[in-house]
């Protein structure tokens, strides 16, 4: 193995005031510590090296088997914490990256850059920095005459002429591993509270002579660490930014960026335009061509090429080429709009498939049902699929009319061009072809042609 990566999550997060670990938080509907997990695996084919404390059982079921999770009990700082994965990974490794998982928007290429320059050089450590004005809180790097980098330090204990200056340790490193083993715990406790702190390292370092670098980090908003909530929403914008450049750059037109919010993992199709107010959450997938919102929200779900979404929600449902939704609908679980289908506004469907073709125009729920191609579902349409004990499933075939107000007594089936009449409650099968109204519906039978049933799709 030529590379390591030790994560540090064993922070309190006191700031967060939370029960929750901080590093389990959302951040684009996922927890933080997942960012610098996925980080680690696009730098490494080794399991990340995980240090816990506060909350260790959640965060290391939160972070999964393919992870290598070491307790750090009592915390006593970033020496301290780095110093519990020596036995694990000492002869394991020649490079050891230390990262944050508090620090979720690093990328993959700016770690990169530090283990390459790490490479390349015959020094002990390379750190990453940042130029800034505002230091929120991080450490100041000190250089000598030639530039090279001899000692961190910390804002709490820095001279006027050491806070003037400008660049910053964003507190990530990558060490030369046999280096960083022998060192590690010679790392002197530091007052007040006795803790130790890998930025001792850059100065032992420096004073034995061994070259300390730094990568100047280019996009700053990256070392953005969470420590409150305030954080955690400054980095939810600069993530949101960054996906919705992704997918602008991509060929997908967002009406307006600042109010749509598309989280990791979602996919969309080129010319898709989504309007402003709409939220794409979870692995949903869109096609190409459609247009989404405003005003909707779309979680886990599949949606294919030129379909069209206004102002509705939909949850782990699936709709088909070019059908459509809205304003106002409400696809749920199992929900299915087949190619070509229509669903209006204040329609719901919850395990159930609108066929090719076939419309629900208004103020419908359908439940646990299948409807046939080409069929028409009335104004006010309820499936009854529910009996206090089990759901129960309605068939609607293909072309039937379903009229204004009919009630669905499941389990129940309208058959294949069959018709209903406004406010019928259907309680038994309907055979193909016929008429039924009335309450309960019977079989009108010897007349035949269309009724008038004003409300229709």
């Amino acid at each position: 193995m030529d590379i390591a990566v030790v994560i540090l999550a064993a922070g309190e997060g006191t700031r967060m005031k939370s029960d929750r670990p901080k590093v389990l938080h959302a951040l684009g509907g996922r927890p933080m510590l997942e960012y610098s997990l996925e980080t680690a695996r696009a730098v490494t084919d080794e399991p990340p090296v995980l240090i816990v404390g506060h909350g260790a059982e959640s965060v290391t079921e939160a972070a999964g088997d393919d992870v290598v999770s070491i307790t750090q009990s009592p915390p006593l700082g970033t020496g301290h914490a780095v110093l519990q994965a020596r036995d694990f990974l000492q002869s394991r490794a020649d490079l050891v990256l230390v990262s944050y998982a508090d620090m979720p928007l690093l990328t993959a290429e700016t770690l990169g850059r530090l283990v390459d320059r790490q490479r390349e050089s015959s020094g002990s450590i390379t750190l990453l920095t940042l130029m800034r004005d505002e230091s929120r809180g991080f450490g100041r790097v000190i250089r000598d005459e030639d530039g090279s980098v001899v000692e961190i330090v910390e804002e709490a204990v820095a001279a006027p002429e050491e806070l003037a200056v400008r660049e910053l340790n964003a507190g990530v490193y990558c060490f030369e591993a046999e280096w960083l083993w022998e060192h590690v715990g010679k790392i002197s406790p530091s007052p007040p509270k006795d803790e130790y702190f890998l930025t001792d390292l850059v100065e032992m370092a420096a004073t034995e002579g061994r070259q300390v670098q730094a990568v100047v980090i280019e996009n700053e908003d990256e070392t953005l660490g969470i420590n409150t909530r305030v954080h955690l929403a400054e980095a939810e914008e600069v993530l949101r930014r960054r996906i919705n450049e992704q997918w602008m750059s991509a060929g997908v037109t967002l009406i307006d960026p600042v109010t749509t919010y598309i989280q990791p993992g979602v996919t969309i199709g080129r010319d898709t335009v989504i309007q402003p107010g709409t939220h794409l959450r979870g692995a949903t997938t869109i096609g190409e061509r459609c247009t989404i919102g405003p005003n909707t929200i779309v979680e886990d779900c599949a949606i294919a090429d030129e379909c069209v979404v206004v102002a509705s929600v939909l949850e782990q449902a699936v709709m088909e080429r070019g059908s459509d939704l809205g304003p106002f609908g409400h696809l749920r679980r199992g929900a299915r709009l087949c190619e070509g289908a229509h669903m209006g506004n204040f329609g719901e469907l919850k395990n159930a498939t609108l066929g090719p073709d076939a419309k629900m125009g208004h103020f419908s729920y359908l439940g646990d049902a299948q409807v046939g191609a080409g069929a028409n579902v009335g104004a006010g349409t309820v499936t009854c699929n529910y009996d206090g004990q089990r759901k129960h499933g309605t068939v609607i075939e293909e072309g039937a009319f379903i009229g204004s107000a009919t009630m669905l007594v499941a389990p129940v089936r309208v058959g294949r061009g069959a018709r209903t009449g406004a406010g019928a409650v259907v309680t038994h099968d309907v055979p193909d072809g016929a008429l039924v109204y009335g309450v309960p519906a019977r079989v009108h039978r010897g007349v035949e042609g269309d009724e008038d049933d004003e409300g229709q799709s």
